[in-house]
């Protein structure tokens, strides 16, 4: 059996159930009334909140879409589709005005990536003051592969309260979005943050997800050195040599702050 057909053999009935079950607890343990998630459009969100739909029901499921200058209104037309499906309660903030004043308030000028954590960044607020306002958690999207490669903001799309489908690699989010009988089109859609015209998640990455979920499995999870990794997965020591480059320079992402004195 190849490394990807491991990576997809699940039972995604089972992972499925496992997810509901472990959001219905999270949200019933500490009394809050249901979740905010922030909608994209993409995959990672509509599983994401399909799984809370089945959890908590539609009226404890809140919508968040917060489109930029650089969301494509496909984007948008595929959020709002969800939305209509599910019964959710949405909001619609587009963030462009909010983004602007903040960029000419401070005297710095950033370059591309900067301004697109920025974005990030005031998409996590509008989700906690929604969710203050509401007494809802935040839901995060983020999956196992942009958690190892730290493919993420620090603080923006990382900034949530748990983490439904962490666990799962983005190959197996679209097999489970599948499984959950989400559109295609948003199934197969070309992962971006959507942070800069015409953003894609391959334009930082050193290959698509379905190149490199079997490299960061063969490395993270079977433990492989990474010469034997490069081979298991088909790629040159070079991906494997780019993957690991990004795990340790993202380190900072997946832990808590440095402190002088640790407790």
């Amino acid at each position: 059996m190849t490394v990807t057909a491991s990576i997809l053999k699940l039972d995604y009935a089972s992972v499925e159930k496992e997810i509901v079950d472990f959001i219905a607890k999270v949200v019933r343990e500490p009394g809050a009334k249901g979740v905010a998630i922030g909608l994209s459009g993409g995959i990672d969100s509509a599983v994401v909140g399909a799984l809370c739909v089945k959890a908590l029901g539609k009226d404890k499921v809140v919508a968040l879409l917060m489109p930029s200058e650089y969301t494509p209104e496909e984007d948008i037309a595929d959020a709002k589709n969800l939305v209509a499906s599910w019964g959710v309660r949405a909001h619609v903030f587009n963030i462009s005005g909010i983004a602007s004043q903040f960029f000419s308030s401070v005297d710095v000028e950033g370059d591309k990536v900067a301004k697109g954590n920025a974005h990030a960044r005031l998409r996590m607020m509008t989700n906690y003051y929604v969710a203050n306002v509401m007494k809802l958690l935040v839901a995060g999207t983020g999956d196992r592969s942009e958690d190892l490669l730290g493919f993420f903001t620090k603080y923006g799309d990382g900034g949530v309260d748990f983490l439904p489908i962490a666990h799962l690699y983005k190959t197996q989010v679209r097999a489970l979005g599948q499984h959950l009988g989400l559109p295609d089109r948003i199934v197969e859609k070309p992962p971006s943050p959507r942070l800069w015209p015409g953003h894609l998640a391959t334009d930082e990455l050193p290959a698509d997800y379905a190149t490199l979920d079997p490299v960061l499995y063969c490395l993270f999870d079977a433990k492989m050195q990474p010469d034997v990794a490069a081979r298991e997965a088909g790629v040159s020591r070079s991906v494997v040599d780019s993957v690991l480059r990004m795990h340790r320079e993202s380190q900072h992402k997946r832990s808590y702050p440095l402190m002088l004195r640790p407790w």
